[in-house]
């Protein structure tokens, strides 16, 4: 891959909140390149649009009207970098609108194995396509593709939307929408198919201070910490939901433990955070497990390691982060299990004797990532207002 970044190197390092701004237009997402984009109010929003996708697409009239809302817009799914379900569900979310997709998945099927630059491979598919889906193994790579965007609409050049599907180790905003959206859900304590549907009541009763809503809430994550881009995204989102608390189990390498960059945004937005060396552990005589409210589980994602990691990683013993049944029996009875997928089947972060319990969230969040995905989409090109109108004209309101 010859891809030259330098162009864009002062405007990458510049302050997080003064690239936001360039990502948006009038309220909206005019790219989504950073999970700390996902505020509040767009959070809340694209929920809304969710749900109804959800609702809509349940009958063929419905899913009927879903497909004419962006029939007229066409995406080039640009992947670069192995992916099943970010792949999938993008795919799906598009299909649910109407919109036309294509794909590039191997750079040596593309004019880059001619020495094509993949920046000159970007602006010649704004040429064709209405948005560039986009997951690279580069990091910055989505980022400087959404300047050179900016830059073409500044000389009044055709200009496309750029949506990071994962970028490198840094960020996977779009994961991070689903995962909020499917703890949402579940913290509403009335889904029919959730651990805790109808048993609010109850539960406060056992814990108290219990409420709806991601607020006041204890996250645990567990597993590659450092390299996982996912809880980097989704721990950047949840502080949109103060106050809450994290806690961080990892093994102790370097690669592996809470990155600093995290830790010090973390610090700056005054959350309270934790660091741990197991799922064991304690916090004030407290197993932690008994203090979670929503649990999530990754992977070691054993494709980074060097060999001198994997050396390392050979000699250490990775079972005090792997949720065994003994260590489910002292999770919250309502609390959800994520996992941004894949699981390992040697290994068994997640053994799948556990699938069954009501508490296990990873195939429901898998599904959400359609719904999440697709109600991006609709607010990206500005059609939420269509989409309302479709679902009062369907069920009134």
């Amino acid at each position: 891959m010859l891809l030259d970044l330098s162009d864009f190197a002062a405007r990458q390092n510049r302050s997080l909140r003064v690239k936001m701004d360039e990502f948006q237009r009038e309220g909206r997402l005019k790219h989504l390149i950073f999970a700390s984009q996902l505020e509040l109010e767009h959070l809340n929003r694209l929920k809304r649009l969710a749900d109804i996708i959800r609702q809509l697409s349940k009958t063929k009239k419905g899913s009927d009207a879903l497909r004419s809302l962006l029939s007229h817009k066409r995406a080039m799914l640009y992947f670069t970098q192995p992916s099943t379900r970010t792949f999938l569900s993008f795919m799906a979310a598009c299909q649910i609108l109407g919109i036309t997709c294509n794909e590039v998945r191997d750079p040596a099927t593309s004019s880059e194995m001619k020495r094509e630059s993949p920046l000159d491979s970007i602006r010649m598919f704004s040429s064709y396509f209405d948005v560039i889906i986009m997951r690279s193994p580069e990091a910055g790579f989505s980022e400087c593709c959404a300047y050179l965007m900016n830059d073409l609409e500044q000389h009044e050049m055709r200009s496309v939307p750029i949506i990071n599907a994962g970028s490198g180790s840094e960020e996977h905003p779009t994961q991070a929408l689903l995962d909020v959206y499917t703890i949402q859900r579940t913290f509403q304590f009335d889904s029919p198919n959730g651990a805790a549907a109808g048993r609010l009541p109850e539960l406060r009763g056992r814990y108290a201070g219990l409420n709806t809503g991601l607020n006041n809430k204890t996250y645990l994550f567990c597993g590659d910490l450092g390299r996982g881009r996912t809880v980097r995204s989704l721990a950047t989102t949840l502080i949109n939901y103060p106050p809450v608390r994290m806690f961080f189990v990892s093994p102790q390498h370097e690669k592996l433990r809470l990155d600093n960059a995290l830790r010090k945004r973390l610090e700056a937005a005054g959350v309270e955070f934790h660091e741990f060396d197991s799922l064991d552990a304690t916090l004030d005589g407290q197993p932690i497990l008994s203090l979670t409210d929503c649990l999530y589980m990754t992977r070691i994602q054993i494709e980074h390691n060097t060999k001198e990691d994997t050396a390392a990683l050979a000699e250490m013993d990775l079972s005090p982060y792997h949720l065994s049944p003994a260590r489910l029996a002292q999770l919250r009875d309502y609390a959800p299990i994520l996992h941004p997928f894949p699981r390992d089947s040697v290994v068994q972060e997640i053994p799948t004797v556990i699938d069954a319990d009501p508490r296990a969230m990873y195939f429901r969040q898998a599904r959400n990532g359609m719904w999440a995905r697709a109600a991006l989409l609709v607010h990206i090109f500005d059609v939420s207002d269509q989409l309302l109108f479709l679902h009062n004209d369907f069920y009134g309101g």
